[in-house]
């Protein structure tokens, strides 16, 4: 009994990822049983091992430690990636600041965890899993400024760019017409 506990800890451990839902657990430690498994979260989270997000999402790092990119993206359990707004600012093209962390899924939603916002837009699949102007910097993804600019065209063709002009038209184009929208 002693050793599969062990098992169970060293898995959780030695796993890169750090951020679980609660199915995720269950793949990690190949656990068919609902009961077995909720009785296990409980007793980590009790001693420290696992720390609760919200119900059925885990982290085995200090919630302080999270990076709140990762922690949308972790949150929303599926493919996505940040773009849009949360771009815009970083790279000049708007001065106002947004309240919300965006991220491009196949799911529209807004949500908070931790005292971060997040708006989730929907985009079809078969534009959001084109890696065109994709870059992954520390496991995360996120859209170049180009295909940031384009996914939001692709949502709103009338946006307003403070600075447009820094912006490679060009460039954008070219994304779009690869990704085909």
């Amino acid at each position: 009994m002693g050793k599969t506990k062990d098992n169970k800890i060293k898995k959780l451990l030695q796993d890169s990822r750090k951020l679980y839902h609660t199915q995720d657990l269950a793949v990690l430690w190949a656990m068919d049983n609902s009961n077995t498994l909720y009785t296990t979260i409980k007793r980590y989270v009790r001693r420290g091992l696992l720390n609760k997000i919200h119900k059925g999402f885990y982290s085995t790092v200090s919630l302080k430690e999270i990076n709140p990119i990762r922690l949308g993206l972790v949150g929303i359990h599926r493919y996505g990636y940040l773009s849009t707004e949360s771009i815009f600012v970083k790279q000049g093209l708007i001065f106002q600041d947004t309240q919300y962390i965006t991220l491009i899924s196949n799911i529209s939603k807004r949500f908070e965890i931790l005292g971060h916002k997040y708006l989730v837009r929907k985009m079809r699949d078969k534009y959001l899993h084109n890696e065109v102007g994709i870059i992954v910097q520390d496991g995360i993804k996120f859209a170049s400024a180009e295909r940031a600019v384009a996914d939001m065209l692709y949502f709103n063709s009338s946006y307003h760019f403070d600075a447009k002009d820094i912006i490679n038209w060009k460039k954008v184009e070219e994304i779009r017409n690869k990704i085909g929208y």
